[in-house]
């Protein structure tokens, strides 16, 4: 066992956005719905329990910044923010930005048709609005 963190392939699929603190944050390569992915960079972590305490309060201060953020940016109907961990057991969070008109409204996104992946300049340039909104990180 390494204690070096290394990203689950199923979770880099989307553009990277930014480093914070604790979290490795990508954007979800589905341009149906406004969606990162948040990862803490902690090597072979797959439950919330499993942080010290000290990094449990940094996720969760990254998550709610993260949500906070987005909805500011993007005026959602609704913040999802989930953990589940069934089909990739690192510990990640999504914030999922919905809307009552999105495909999935106003069920779970997961299982919902087919992803709509961003091409490749619309990927970075969403990675780099992502970027501006969300800044450099939570202010404790």
């Amino acid at each position: 066992m390494t204690d070096e963190f290394i990203l689950d392939p199923r979770l880099g699929a989307g553009p990277f956005v930014v480093d914070w603190p604790l979290c490795h944050v990508r954007f979800e390569n589905d341009a149906r719905y406004p969606w990162l992915i948040l990862v803490p960079r902690r090597a072979t972590v797959s439950e919330v329990f499993a942080l010290s305490e000290g990094d449990q309060a940094q996720f969760f201060l990254e998550l709610t910044t993260a949500s906070r953020r987005m909805a500011d940016a993007v005026q959602p109907t609704k913040m999802n923010v989930a953990m589940l961990g069934n089909m990739v057991p690192q510990l990640h969070g999504h914030v999922v930005a919905r809307y009552k008109s999105d495909p999935a409204w106003p069920n779970p996104v997961w299982g919902i048709g087919d992803a709509e992946p961003y091409g490749e300049e619309n990927a970075a340039a969403v990675a780099a609005q992502m970027r501006t909104v969300l800044g450099d990180g939570p202010k404790a």
